[in-house]
């Protein structure tokens, strides 16, 4: 079924198969135009009929139309919804992931005694900040921000306020989670230090008087029963949960016996000896407030990294300590005052919250950031905290608690309160901590401005109902006058203008039809599906209104657009007969004597070309799609302009235009008659009407004189190349053919000189001798690449054995004197072999070049090849893993000068010595770019002259030899050991942390070394060994997450003290 789109496209131009372009009427222009089209009605369209310009239907007033809600005409949430609400807390923002700062800062906040003296905290800068001034105060020390941060929790008008100021003087990272139970020591720490400062006795001695209690570490010798004892302060208990159940349990853990034998003895001072002893520790006295660290967060060894214990664990709303204490008789009851929670299966993400008791009502709060929930009954509920991200199927089931217990696997802190007797805690809970005065004015400052805020918040509410109103009644009145009544004066607007100015979310701008004028300056036929027709009153309203141009009335149907569109359309459904019968003529026969030539090309594609030639002037009568809401014609003047620059490439490079396929580059006919047909006359003119300016030529044409010299000459070029090619050839055929080549390192006894030329310029040769008529002749040696600026040669004796053999060829004699026959030489380059005699009548070798090296030149190579070692960027390596604890094998770095389709080919194995080696001198690849050998190859250079003292030794190719197990690795110099282990995680599933490397026979430990100080080069093999793989893959989810080194708190505010 057709889609009722391009079913009105065909019936506004059905009528062109009856009427010729010279018989268009008015009647056609307006059906063409779809004018006469009926309008849709409300509940018919389910969206806007786009071919349909009469629709007005689905355009977007469907918001408008009816009663509409004012909340609609605004997106501004109500400012008291900000408010915090009567005999409620104040939340703390969450910064990113600083949810553990703001419950430790909850829970400090409701212990009494602490706020009360932070309050008596001498602070002259706020005492004389004028809080009428526009300046806002700004904190300074720990003990200032927490004032003023208390203050504001205790009497803000806000539902929740911003800690941003503690966090920033802390230098916390807010992206980065740490440890909230490190945080919470360091803090504590901080601030006890912060507060020695102070001259009020009380305010120095509150972090201890809280928070702190004694114990003593004690050891006993089992032989002489000697008892040495370490007294130690502790502001909380760090309590190992791992196989515990009972809170009560990880403390008479916490407090056991422990043996101290064999290797871990104990050095008694009565004794002086090691002697086996016991140890513990006692309990002498406990802070008011109690903190008992679960320790969820341990470090596994299997991993190298934290983990998080998901176990349940129970504890008890009124805990006894008594039985622990040292003195049994001491009184130490203690009641749950707070809970702090962590939300997430892993030890690097995850949500904390904390659950608080109100000293005051006795009521439980849960504070998660910015929301507070006040828990029902006076009774802490975890259930909800506990069955979020369970970690594994095969968790625990909660175990049933106990009146009085509760049971958790998310809590890593309890807070506990001690106990006092009624009347004294009555008085307690009477306390009424009142903010001081120089605070408080910063808080009514800080209110005001709360204040001012939401009265601005709902006054832009007001003005958006007030504008929101105004726009719904001109909606309701034009609306009503957009359809165009028949026989009534309409105008064309934009479909996309009219959408937004019902959009109310956008801004109206002025209308702009300019994009849809044709190149008569009307309204193009094609436009007509982004526009509708309106009543002309209703146009008359939108112009003065919004303004805009041009107004496209009745009289902007343009006539020549429907008439030419009219005998386009026409020529094509004649196109499709003139194939047919073309196809037919074209088989016959036609005399030599007659017809015309056309191109294979051009027949075969004809029409084709001649489709997109009747749609050239449509295309170019076409504006480009742009916005309709304001934009203006200059940038659809661009658009249409880099359009068509576009298009001329295009069919520049497609070479579109019929017949020019034969065409020579002087304009002529081309000489090759495979590439041309014969076709009657008949054909020719049928075809002609479609292209009337193609190239026409007639059968007796003659071809072009030009071409016919230039293929002659063409010809007689490639037997002269042919000749040359197999000269050279005869010549040199044992180079050509890599047979009997001399080497350094077996001299020819045959001869004392040997001349060096350029590997390049044989290669070069070979190309031309292989296919002489593609390939263009070699003119010159080219030797001065082998040499320095000041004309000294630049390889030694040692680099031509090894790395350098790549550079060059050996030629014998007879060969250079046929090459100086051959080719223009720019510099003769000789190496010549004497033997000097010694005083026991043993002969060494001494051998010397001409020219002579450059020793200057040559040291300044070598010291920047051995830069360029340690500067790499996107270099290959190799990662060989090894298995079976097979021994690791010291293997010699690869040479610089090996190329990348060398270390794809196989290491060759070491010839016997003697063996000839043919090969030596020759290049795989044959680069064009002049390598130069490894740095290692010239260790001791000082003159011209090198003396060999021994035979050569065997060749070892420095091509890398690919094994299995082994990967390529893309890296660079400066990056570090660390990041390489990351990419072998990702190529080998192995963490880091398992990961043991070598190179060149010794390992790489240091994480934070880069690659270049380690000695790793480009094309190195660095051997990997895995440890054991753990049991538990779940810890792998956290490698991604700690492939950086952890760093906790370093370089924050907490370790500045």
């Amino acid at each position: 079924m057709m889609a009722p789109r391009l079913q009105l496209e065909r019936a506004a131009w059905r009528w062109i198969e009856s009427v010729r372009p010279e018989d268009v009427k008015t009647e056609h222009i307006e059906t063409a135009y779809r004018i006469r089209l009926q309008a849709c009605k409300r509940g018919t369209c389910r969206r806007n009929c786009k071919g349909n310009p009469n629709c007005l239907v689905g355009i977007g007033e469907h918001t408008w139309l009816g009663e509409i809600d004012e909340n609609t005409f605004h997106n501004i949430d109500d400012p008291n919804s900000e408010r915090r609400d009567k005999n409620t807390f104040v939340g703390l923002t969450n910064l990113g992931a600083t949810c553990y700062v703001n419950t430790f800062l909850q829970v400090w906040f409701h212990n009494l005694e602490l706020r009360q003296t932070l309050y008596l905290c001498q602070n002259s800068r706020a005492e004389e900040h004028d809080a009428e001034d526009d300046t806002d105060y700004e904190p300074q020390t720990i003990c200032e921000h927490l004032q003023y941060l208390f203050a504001l929790l205790q009497n803000s008008n806000r539902r929740y306020i911003d800690p941003s100021g503690l966090v920033k003087a802390l230098g916390l990272d807010t992206g980065q989670q740490q440890d909230a139970q490190e945080f919470s020591k360091l803090f504590l720490s901080l601030l006890e230090d912060t507060l020695l400062k102070q001259k009020n006795p009380s305010v120095q001695n509150i972090i201890q008087q809280q928070f702190g209690g004694q114990c003593a570490y004690v050891t006993v010798c089992n032989q002489c029963g000697r008892e040495s004892q370490l007294l130690s302060r502790f502001y909380e208990l760090e309590l190992n949960i791992q196989g515990h159940k009972q809170l009560t349990d990880c403390v008479t853990e916490f407090l056991k016996e422990e043996k101290l034998e064999g290797d871990n003895r104990y050095f008694c001072e009565s004794c002086q000896s090691k002697q086996n002893a016991t140890r513990k520790i006692r309990l002498f006295s406990l802070p008011r407030i109690l903190n008992l660290q679960l320790m969820r967060f341990v470090f596994d060894r299997q991993t190298g990294h934290k983990k998080k214990l998901n176990t349940y664990i129970s504890f008890p709303e009124i805990v006894d300590m008594g039985p622990y204490m040292e003195r049994k008789d001491e009184k130490c009851v203690y009641e749950l005052s707070a809970v702090l929670i962590h939300r997430g299966v892993s030890a690097y993400s995850g949500h904390y919250i904390a659950h608080v008791r109100d000293a005051r009502t006795k009521d439980w709060y849960k504070f998660n950031d910015e929301e507070i929930e006040k828990m029902e009954g006076k009774k802490l509920q975890l259930g909800i905290e506990e069955d979020i991200a369970e970690p594994s199927k095969s968790q625990t089931r909660k175990p049933k608690c106990s009146k009085g217990f509760h049971c958790s696997r998310n809590s890593y802190m309890l807070v506990y309160k001690q106990q006092v007797e009624k009347e004294v805690e009555k008085s307690q809970s009477e306390i009424n901590v009142q903010v001081p005065d120089f605070l408080q004015k910063l808080v009514e400052k800080d209110n005001r401005k709360f204040e001012e805020w939401c009265a601005e918040m709902a006054e832009m509410r007001k003005q958006s109902v007030d504008k929101g109103k105004a726009k719904h009644e001109e909606v309701k009145e034009i609306y009503e006058l957009l359809p165009a009544e028949d026989g009534q004066p309409y105008e064309f607007v934009p479909l996309e203008w009219l959408q937004k100015w019902l959009d109310d979310s956008t801004v109206t701008k002025s209308i702009d039809n300019s994009k849809f004028l044709c190149s008569h300056g009307k309204l193009h036929p094609d436009k007509v599906e982004d526009v509708k027709r309106i009543s002309q009153k209703a146009a008359t309203l939108f112009f003065s209104r919004y303004r805009g141009s041009p107004r496209l009335d009745g009289s902007a149907l343009c006539q020549k657009c429907v008439i030419e569109r009219c005998r386009v359309l026409r020529l094509k459904n004649q196109l499709n007969e003139d194939y047919k019968v073309i196809s037919n003529l074209v088989k016959a026969a036609v005399d030599s004597n007659e017809g015309y030539w056309i191109g294979k090309a051009s027949l075969r594609s004809w029409r084709q070309l001649a489709l997109e030639q009747l749609d050239e002037k449509e295309e170019e009568t076409r504006h480009t799609n742009g916005k309709t809401n304001g934009e203006g014609s200059a940038v659809l003047e661009a658009q249409e302009e880099a359009l068509g620059n576009r298009k001329e490439e295009e069919d520049a490079e497609q070479n579109l235009h019929f017949n020019e396929d034969i065409l020579c580059s002087h304009g002529g006919l081309c000489i090759s008659e495979m590439e041309r047909k014969l076709v009657s006359t008949e054909v020719w003119n049928r075809l002609k009407v479609y292209f009337p300016k193609a190239p026409e030529f007639i059968s007796s044409q003659e071809p072009c004189q030009k071409c016919q010299t230039l293929e002659r000459e063409d010809e007689e070029n490639e037997a002269l190349h042919k000749m040359m090619a197999n000269d050279q050839k005869t010549a040199l055929l044992n180079l050509f053919q890599d047979k009997n080549r001399p080497t350094l390192q077996k001299w020819p006894q045959e001869s004392d000189v040997l001349y060096i030329v350029s590997l390049f310029f044989v290669e070069e040769w070979k190309k031309f001798i292989r296919r002489p008529t593609r390939c263009n002749p070699v003119s010159s040696v080219g030797n001065s690449a082998l040499l320095c600026p000041h004309g000294g040669f630049m390889f030694t004796y040692d680099s031509m054995i090894k790395g350098d053999a790549k550079l060059i060829a050996l030629l014998w004699p007879s060969e250079w004197d046929a090459i100086s026959r051959f080719f223009l030489v720019d510099q003769p380059i000789k190496v010549s072999r004497r033997i000097e005699k010694t005083q026991n009548d043993t002969g060494n070798y001494e051998y010397h070049t001409d020219p002579e090296l450059c020793l200057e030149c040559r040291e300044g190579l070598l010291f920047q090849q051995q830069r360029d070692l340690r500067e790499y960027t996107q270099a290959t390596i190799y990662i060989r893993k090894v298995v079976d604890n097979k021994m690791i094998v010291k293997e010699a770095a690869p040479d610089l000068t090996m190329s990348g389709s060398d270390a794809e080919d196989e290491r060759e194995e070491p010839k016997a010595e003697g063996e000839s080696d043919p090969d030596f001198n020759q290049s795989n690849d044959g680069a064009k770019r002049q390598k130069l050998s490894n740095p290692s190859t010239a260790t001791s250079i000082s003159t011209s002259t090198f003396t060999v003292h021994q035979k050569p030794g065997t060749r070892r190719s420095i091509r890398h030899r690919k094994v299995r197990g082994e990967k390529a690795l893309i890296v660079s110099a400066n990056q570090t050991l660390k990041e390489l282990k990351i990419q072998i995680m990702h190529a080998f599933s192995v963490a880091p942390f398992d990961q043991n490397l070598s190179v060149d026979g010794h390992y790489l430990t240091d994480d934070s070394a880069t690659l270049g100080s380690l000695g790793v080069i480009p094309e190195s093999v660095i051997y990997f060994k895995a440890d054991e793989p753990i049991a538990d893959y779940t810890a792998m989810d956290d490698v991604f997450q700690v492939c950086m080194p952890e760093e906790g708190f370093k370089g924050t505010g907490l370790l500045g003290h």
